[in-house]
């Protein structure tokens, strides 16, 4: 009992004298994160004198040991000048860790992992920027090595002289033997893109077909006589082929030539004559102006005297612009073109101009067409000719507000029908026709038969693009075709006409 007394009494000794010291065990110990740096003088680290008590017991013996410490963590080593750094950086247990010691460490943390990507990147970096710069120096001699070769086959027969030592004889002798090699025609040479042709001492190049030559001369002689039945067996298979398109072809070119020969043909463009169109002198426009100012509009300008028709300065007010055309100034302008052609008949073709009222009586019976009411209008003694000897018998038709004209066409046998708006009336050409079988029948005695005549509504024509300018374009299809001429007038030349017609009446002499 007293030896266990003792023992007792020593290990409280001891564990108040360790209690004195503190471990790293305990809660209010710190330890340091910076590794201690010792002076030279001293190669070991200065000794602290412990402050407990010196006993031989075993637990005395055991408390002189230093503390046991947990093992230490260490960053791996970087690359190059943060290796010795990172290796000396110590990690100490969390737990250990307390108050302004753990923010210092957390920064720690954040720069050496910032620093670390940092090198990370910049070594990434510098690889792939080195193997760019391998990549384009191969890329630079690849070329280089084709335009050598391009230099060297696009002109064979530059040589290079070179000065050679004369202890460069093998040498010499490969330069010789590559130059006869080149020499040499070879496929290749051969079947180049350009041949060159020496005449009279200069170089022609002539553009040839390469690959044709090379697959020609690349065969070995083995294969010739194989490479010559699949052409022989090709040519079978394509010559049938090749039948049947010319026949198609020649077919097309049938059916071609037949819608050709079916499409009317286009009449060649003639110049406009000038006798149509002389313009006016100034002392004929004085006149013009004069007879249509207001001062004359009740005087009697002029007066026809075979039709008896009196035109005064109020119905030649038609003539000005924009203004529809009335019976008398279209029956005596038609009756001048009568005149003119009598006095000179070779000039203009034989015609007839019936006026204005012609038609309206022609169909003005009671069942419509009565040829009784205009039977005496073409008497021999009235006309001073036959009708039935004149190449064209002009008849003006007015359909309520618009001019037309229809044309008996002996020379060409037709019945023709000229509206300046496109329009078509069949109606009237039958009632010509009946009249002319009539008219035939009852001067000359003769049935004449117009069955085989054509019936055209004239579309190859000056049209009108307003809706006053019907009656000008009617009198000028009359001048037209009577001078044997084609319609070759627009809708620009209205406002001459007008002032034609108007002079060519007060002067009552049609040009």
């Amino acid at each position: 009992m007293g030896a266990l007394a003792r023992n007792r009494k020593r290990i409280d000794e001891c564990l108040s004298s360790n209690c004195t010291q503190p471990t790293p065990f305990s809660p209010n110990s710190r330890i340091s994160k910076r590794p201690r740096l010792f002076s030279s003088s001293s190669s070991s680290p200065p000794t602290q004198t412990p402050t407990r008590p010196v006993s031989n017991s075993a637990v005395a013996r055991v408390s002189r040991y230093p503390a046991a410490q947990p093992l230490r963590r260490i960053l791996a080593p970087c690359p190059g000048k943060f290796r010795s750094s990172l290796s000396r950086v110590v990690y100490a247990p969390e737990e250990h860790y307390s108050g302004d010691d753990e923010a210092m460490g957390n920064v720690l943390d954040r720069n050496l992992l910032s620093r670390y990507n940092n090198a990370k990147k910049e070594a990434l970096a510098t690889f792939l920027s080195r193997n760019k710069e391998k990549e384009k120096e191969v890329i630079r001699l690849d070329e280089e090595e084709d335009e050598q070769q391009n230099r060297v086959s696009d002109d064979s027969s530059i040589e290079e002289v070179v000065d050679l030592g004369e202890d460069d004889e093998p040498e010499v002798q490969e330069v010789e033997r590559k130059t006869a090699a080149k020499q040499q025609p070879s496929a290749s040479s051969v079947a180049s893109d350009f041949t060159t042709l020496t005449m009279n001492g200069s170089s022609l190049r002539v553009e040839e077909s390469a690959e044709k030559m090379r697959e020609l001369l690349s065969l070995d002689p083995e294969d010739l006589p194989r490479y010559k039945k699949m052409i022989e067996e090709l040519e079978r298979q394509r010559a049938p082929k090749l039948k049947q398109l010319g026949f198609e072809i020649q077919v097309t070119e049938s059916k071609r030539a037949l819608f050709e020969s079916l499409r009317p043909k286009k009449k060649p463009v003639e110049e406009a004559p000038r006798e149509p169109f002389i313009p006016l002198k100034e002392e004929e426009k004085a006149v013009v102006d004069r007879a249509f100012s207001p001062a004359n509009r009740r005087k009697i300008l002029v007066t026809h005297e075979n039709s008896n028709i009196q035109i005064t300065g109020e119905l030649l007010q038609c003539l000005r612009p924009c203004a529809w055309l009335n019976d008398e100034v279209i029956n005596v302008y038609l009756e001048l073109l009568k005149e003119r052609e009598k006095r000179d008949p070779k000039k203009f073709l034989k015609c007839h101009f019936f006026n204005t009222f012609f038609y309206k009586k022609l169909i003005g019976g009671r069942s419509g067409y009565d040829y009784k009411a205009v039977r005496r209008w073409t008497t021999q003694r009235k006309l001073g000719y036959s009708l039935i000897d004149c190449d064209k018998i002009f008849v003006p038709i007015h359909k309520e507000i618009h001019w037309c004209l229809a044309v008996i066409n002996k020379a060409d046998q037709k019945f023709q029908y000229l509206d300046s708006l496109r329009g078509r009336d069949t109606k009237v050409m039958q009632l010509l026709a009946k009249y002319y079988v009539d008219e035939v029948k009852d001067k000359s005695g003769k049935d004449i038969d117009v069955s085989s005549w054509k019936f055209e509504c004239v579309e190859d024509l000056p049209e009108q693009e307003n809706g006053f300018d019907c009656g000008v374009f009617m009198i000028k299809y009359a001048d037209f075709y009577s001078r044997g001429l084609d319609l070759c007038f627009h809708q620009k030349h209205m406002p001459y006409f007008r002032l034609r017609t108007a002079k060519e009446v007060l002067q009552l002499r049609a040009d």
